[in-house]
């Protein structure tokens, strides 16, 4: 499989963040929101070429997709896009939920919320990724002292893992696997997890 566009659903930023990686990369990508293309204009814009605004439906259309969006939004946005058919569903959201003017974690019935964004997305391959950096670091250079920064994923369909991986080395970037979305989403899982906020680099 070789990925050329990626669609993402959700500019906000780790969507952005995540976009401008992927354009310098060389990929093109489909950014999509809530509010509609014409509200994408200016940080199309800034983001330059290579990037095309659309609506999540255009962006599923892509044989990699990204989720990033708040998680009180994701049941909805996988509800209103097309039946999925084998595409790599890249999921970033972290299970949070505002109460009054607080976060908490959202009640998932002890699964990690990656298990609950599959059942949610029948037919995708989901992968657990690009959730554990900060916007900040995700958007800067990935080289670093000589290294470069480590990301962490997991899943549970190889091929996708291996997809997601290539798509972070393409990116400057070190993927660390940590096995299934029952294993390794639990590490990733903010809050509660180990991995999310540790800013890593590798050596050669």
């Amino acid at each position: 499989m070789e990925t050329k566009v990626i669609g993402v659903i959700g500019a906000g930023s780790i969507g952005t963040a995540f976009t401008k990686q992927a354009l310098k990369a060389g990929y093109q990508v489909i950014l999509s929101n809530s509010r509609g293309p014409e509200s994408l204009a200016g940080i199309i814009s800034e983001l330059g070429s290579g990037v095309s605004a659309g609506k999540a439906e255009d962006a599923v259309k892509a044989d990699v997709v990204v989720l990033s969006v708040k998680w009180g939004n994701v049941a909805d946005v996988l509800k209103n896009v097309p039946a999925w058919k084998g595409q790599i569903l890249i999921d970033t959201a972290n299970a949070v939920v505002a109460v009054g003017e607080q976060y908490q974690h959202a009640d998932l019935g002890g699964k990690p919320s990656s298990e609950v964004v599959s059942e949610l997305a029948p037919g995708a391959r989901v992968v657990k990724a690009f959730n554990t950096l900060t916007p900040e670091l995700l958007s800067s250079d990935p080289h670093v002292s000589g290294g470069n920064r480590v990301l962490f994923m997991s899943g549970n369909d190889a091929e996708a893992k291996a997809e997601v991986l290539k798509i972070m080395k393409n990116m400057g970037f070190s993927g660390v696997d940590l096995g299934s979305l029952e294993t390794g989403g639990k590490l990733q899982q903010f809050p509660g997890g180990s991995i999310p906020g540790l800013n890593l680099i590798k050596l050669p």
